[in-house]
């Protein structure tokens, strides 16, 4: 069977014009590595070791920063950024990226994604674990001038809890804070469990219950009030002001912004660490197949690399290659209920098409994603088997096999599921003998998001499942987005993809109250372990571990989604680039990042 999978998706390709040896394609989203997912920076790049890649972390070149530099970053995308700058209110990563470069966060975070007091500001905790204090250091000014604030931080909280915010960023975290609810709900105008000081330096949060998600899932970014507070939240999310003209208070500020196209920043002189190394910097979006003519041109500097052009990038004269296990996966998901707007909660549908979890469970096991990692990826992705990700080292199960790739079985759960044949046209009809089709969206992934998508299709209906691409074709980004958002009726599986943060509570994520829990999918099992893995006895970590072992086990059954591929996350970087890591452990922070020539 694997020959079989092998020759299929070798013709799909061959079909469509995708040759793996050409400079175009691309890959696009987050996944992982396999088994530990070790990175060795001492290493050469893509060197195999153990039966795992290892590339550095850093760069090679170790020679000064020249003084007012210049340097290009490409935003790999053929889609324009949706330009929703503002932490709040975005949603997608490319916006992310845009962000990165002129805002940042109060706290910096260690190798094991926890914070410390090396960032903006500083912290204590209380005995019960139940309170923090922040305090924002001198000197941590806007791009305007104005000092950064205590109220702009609690600024941020009252925008996440309005009840008219939309957005998706009301998580466990932002509930957990005492007093929100009330607020959350318009009960109250003010939320009790946050106090800041007189000299407007201070902070207070106490939360109603303690949980370890306190060091990696708080909210740390502030939102600056004199800027934006005169705006009701709807006028916020069209403002120029975070379209065009945000601030921040990172080491570049925003001076234009070509919507969709590019940014271009300059120098911050009064950031807080120091005077950053360049003078100035610009963004500007490179289309997958365009982008290792870019770098090998010069035109761009650091650029994240589509993996299927893995074997030419390799090639690049004024490059090298940075690459590490990345936070995200992607997954195959199935959409089961709509989202309440009005309770903010997911749904279900009993009388979905996808209700029954065994149907779901062969799909799992139709999808041969160890082919698809090896040949289409050059094994920078590597099959998923469980809803963590291996770089959360401590909770991820690497013992358990999720639902390998096992056709037969797949067949067995389809026929026990009353799933069969019922006019011989080689496609199961559904438990009630009606036609039974599967509409499929899908995104653009250079060349590779066609073939990847007919080759899944081919999959399932290797077990007599019919899927056909919705509308027949893929469906760009941000389009997508707004499909599963919307609970687009069209849509009954899609393939999407989590960048799934710093904080092992996946919540957010499959929470019932969660909006990006796009499946709709609820579970009262589900509700209690992940309450318990950010309860205060989650502290101990044997007993978080247990918790999270059993949800796995919990999702492997259930499957509201499917995930499909962990990856590697690949970097080129022109060599006149210095002071510039991957590593989440590195001392390097990116006001150092400049160039030698």
């Amino acid at each position: 069977m694997a020959k079989k999978q092998l020759l299929l998706l070798v013709s799909l390709m061959l079909v469509l014009g995708v040759f793996l040896a050409a400079c175009t394609g691309k890959d696009k989203d987050g996944d992982k590595g396999k088994g530990e997912g070790n990175i060795d920076p001492g290493k050469e790049s893509g060197e195999e070791k153990d039966g795992e890649l290892s590339f550095p972390l850093d760069v090679s070149n170790k020679d000064k920063a020249i003084e007012d530099g210049e340097l290009t970053y490409a935003l790999v995308s053929d889609d324009p950024f949706e330009g929703t700058l503002n932490k709040v209110f975005y949603s997608g990563n490319p916006d992310y990226e845009v962000m990165k470069f002129f805002d940042e966060s109060l706290f910096s975070y260690d190798a094991d994604y926890l914070i410390t007091n090396d960032g903006a500001a500083t912290f204590e905790i209380s005995e019960d674990n139940k309170t923090i204090d922040i305090k924002i250091k001198d000197g941590v000014k806007w791009h305007d001038g104005e000092p950064v604030k205590a109220s702009d931080l609690l600024y941020a909280y009252e925008l996440l809890g309005h009840p008219d915010y939309t957005g998706d960023r009301y998580s466990f975290m932002i509930e957990n804070v005492e007093g929100m609810p009330a607020y959350h709900k318009g009960e109250t105008k003010e939320i009790s469990g946050i106090k800041v000081s007189e000299d407007d330096k201070e902070i207070s949060i106490t939360y109603k219950v303690a949980t370890p998600s306190l060091l990696s899932g708080i909210w740390d970014s502030p939102v600056p009030r004199h800027y934006l507070g005169d705006m009701t939240i709807e006028e916020i999310m069209s403002s120029e002001k975070i379209r065009t003209k945000p601030i921040g208070f990172g080491p570049y500020k925003v001076s234009k912004v070509v919507p969709g196209e590019s940014v271009l920043y300059e120098r911050y002189d009064d950031y807080w660490r120091g005077k950053p190394a360049l003078k100035s910097l610009v963004l500007k979006v490179v289309s997958n197949a365009s982008i290792l003519e870019t770098m090998k041109k010069g035109e761009v500097d650091i650029a994240s690399l589509p993996t299927d052009q893995y074997e030419n990038a390799k090639k690049l004269d004024n490059a090298e290659l940075l690459g590490k296990v990345d936070l995200a996966y992607t997954y195959i998901g199935f959409k089961m209920g709509k989202w309440d707007a009005e309770n903010k909660v997911n749904v279900m549908d009993p009388n979905s098409k996808l209700a029954d979890k065994r149907v779901r469970q062969a799909m799992w096991h139709a999808i041969d994603n160890e082919t698809v990692g090896k040949e289409l990826y050059h094994g920078l992705r590597f099959a998923a088997t469980t809803h963590f990700v291996p770089v959360h080292e401590s909770f991820f199960d690497a013992k358990n096999p999720g639902r390998p790739f096992d056709p037969e079985k797949a067949k067995a759960l389809l026929d026990e599921a009353g799933y069969v044949d019922v006019d011989g046209d080689g496609f199961r009809e559904d438990a009630n003998g009606k036609e039974f089709v599967l509409n499929f969206a899908s995104r653009p992934e250079g060349d590779i998001g066609e073939p990847l998508a007919q080759f899944y299709i081919q999959n399932w209906a290797d077990v007599g499942i019919k899927v056909q691409l919705k509308d027949g074709r893929l469906v760009e980004f941000n389009a997508f987005y707004d499909l599963l958002e919307n609970d687009d009726p069209g849509v009954d599986i899609y393939q999407g993809g989590w960048g799934v943060g710093s904080d092992p509570d996946p919540e957010g994520i499959h929470g019932r109250t969660a909006a990006f829990n796009f499946p709709r999918w609820t579970n009262d099992k589900n509700d209690e372990l992940l309450a318990a893995g950010t309860s205060e006895k989650a502290f101990d970590l044997k007993y978080r571990v247990d918790i999270y072992k059993q949800w796995q086990e919990l999702m492997i059954d259930e499957v509201p989604l499917a995930p499909t591929l962990y990856r590697y996350e690949l970097f080129g970087v022109n060599k006149r680039v210095v002071n510039y890591s991957i590593d989440q452990g590195s001392d390097l922070y990116l006001y150092q990042m400049g160039v030698s020539k």
